[in-house]
């Protein structure tokens, strides 16, 4: 089988060297044309993920119809969250009739508020055939083939299926859910929680706090997530509390590192302007605080770190806000 993957960042190259162990032949888009010439030559993406060899199996492109129309039966989509719409948009023209669209991308778009599936449905006009592959796996470590268990998640079972054999091998275990809203949630929620677990971290704060914001963390995906449909089993598992001990523990989270950096007193735009790659929980904070506070939930980690991060409000009052506010049972 042939896929393709859009977006050569150390996410989406780490996906594409995977779909190669699982015995696909994979093209790999970029948009940057002199980085996809680079990799091609040197087969490997030295500017993402250094040190890691493409595979045979894996062709850089930068012509996205070329790449859209090779993916015959999978299309996976691991450009940055404010991307999607445009890339996918471009994409359609070209996308096989049957091709299926798997969204690795982890956040909710910035104006509509809509998850990455959804955002990807209306783009390419392909509803019925989009699934949703996330879960706790660094990219660096799925591209050493370190053990890494994932979830596919999809409101068609065959598309769920489908994608789950399409990326499954002896170090890449895939589970397949029905339950999308869950997992995109809990994917996007956990960057911001991320955040403020780094920003805990930067203030010295210790282990007893960063544990505290975890399941507090966890709380405030789970309001969201069943609020909005989601089955709140999803929550518990790898694409909900997996992903947030990940995100929120590793020292391979760009989120975590932002926020260990807020919290040692650097301002976010000097923090930004040193990253190659998104933080994602950056940019969708003020998104995921609009969406929660328009179905009436409360999400105080993630309003706290948008008045952090937007407001300029500083770590420590942030967190003394946190741990001041009314007492009230746990459940």
């Amino acid at each position: 089988m042939s896929a393709t993957v859009l977006g050569a960042g150390s996410w989406g190259t780490a996906l594409a060297i995977q779909l190669c162990r699982a015995g696909q032949a994979v093209s790999l888009w970029g948009r940057d044309a002199e980085h996809v010439r680079e990799m091609g030559e040197r087969r490997e993406n030295q500017r993402y993920l250094p040190g890691v060899p493409l595979p045979p199996a894996l062709a850089p492109t930068h012509d996205l119809a070329t790449a859209v129309r090779s993916a015959r039966r999978l299309l996976v989509c691991a450009v940055p969250s404010h991307a999607v719409r445009e890339t996918m948009g471009k994409a359609r023209p070209h996308l096989p009739a049957d091709a299926i669209a798997c969204s690795a991308t982890k956040g909710i778009e910035e104006d509509s508020w809509k998850r990455m599936s959804e955002v990807i449905a209306e783009a390419a006009l392909c509803s019925d055939r989009v699934a949703v592959l996330t879960g706790p796996s660094f990219a660096r470590e799925v591209a050493a083939e370190m053990p890494t268990v994932v979830t596919v998640a999809a409101k068609v079972e065959e598309t769920a299926r489908f994608v789950q054999h399409a990326f499954a091998s002896p170090m890449f275990r895939v589970y397949a859910s029905s339950d999308p809203i869950g997992a995109e949630i809990g994917a996007a929620v956990k960057n911001v929680i991320a955040i403020a677990t780094g920003v805990s971290d930067g203030l010295g704060l210790g282990h007893n706090t960063r544990a505290a914001i975890i399941t507090r963390g966890l709380a405030e995906v789970n309001r969201l997530a069943v609020k909005l449909g989601a089955d709140p089993r999803t929550v518990t598992g790898l694409s909900g509390m997996g992903d947030l001990v990940l995100t929120c523990t590793g020292d391979l989270s760009r989120n975590r590192s932002v926020g260990v950096e807020l919290g040692r007193g650097r301002r976010l735009a000097e923090i930004l302007d040193g990253m190659s790659q998104v933080a994602e929980g950056v940019r969708n904070a003020p998104a995921i605080d609009a969406l929660a506070r328009s179905v009436g939930v409360d999400m105080p980690i993630t309003s706290q770190m948008c008045s952090l991060l937007f407001e300029e409000k500083p770590p420590h009052e942030a967190m003394v806000e946190l741990m001041t506010r009314q007492l009230k049972p746990e459940f």
